[in-house]
């Protein structure tokens, strides 16, 4: 096997890794320096995940599309959870920058990424669904314009499956 190979050999066992993976409840402050748990705050169908940082362009492109994302399936179940990823050193910017942009999601902060090196994190920004039962069920890493599309069939789709099954 050459080494391309092994790269895409790699990288698919990733991605099924990842699917098969749990976020476990987690506990974090949020922009008010209030603890907050992910369960506290996930939705009954859905929840996204999105790790994100104000110093991330994708990332800021990607705020209008989750805020969109929120209200228009907060009805059915979905909700947005954004995660910062800002340092210590930068923790006083992250509220400003969430009023300025408009976040209408709540935001908890992981200045020293325990929950993105838990959840292996590597990029910003990194965009999680999980359902109910925490299990992670979609993945996208990146944002550029036309994502939008692609995150709200997923949605549609995990949605639709998740009413067949019940």
């Amino acid at each position: 096997m050459n080494w391309q190979n092994k790269i895409v050999f790699l990288i698919i066992m990733m991605c099924f890794t990842v699917f098969a993976a749990n976020v476990p409840d987690f506990t974090a402050q949020d922009l008010d320096f209030q603890n907050t748990s992910l369960n506290a705050l996930k939705g009954d169908k859905l929840t996204i995940i999105d790790f994100w940082a104000t110093w991330c362009k994708p990332c800021i492109k990607s705020i209008p599309t989750l805020n969109k994302i929120q209200e228009q399936y907060a009805d059915k179940g979905v909700k947005v959870i954004g995660i910062n990823a800002d340092s210590p050193r930068n923790s006083s910017k992250v509220k400003p920058f969430a009023s300025t942009h408009k976040i209408s999601y709540p935001i908890l902060r992981d200045p020293n990424a325990k929950i993105s090196t838990e959840l292996n994190v590597v990029s910003y920004p990194t965009l999680f669904i999980i359902n109910n039962e925490n299990e992670i069920v979609y993945t996208h890493i990146g944002y550029r314009p036309g994502d939008e599309i692609i995150l709200t069939t997923e949605i549609e789709k995990l949605l639709n499956e998740k009413d067949q099954n019940n």
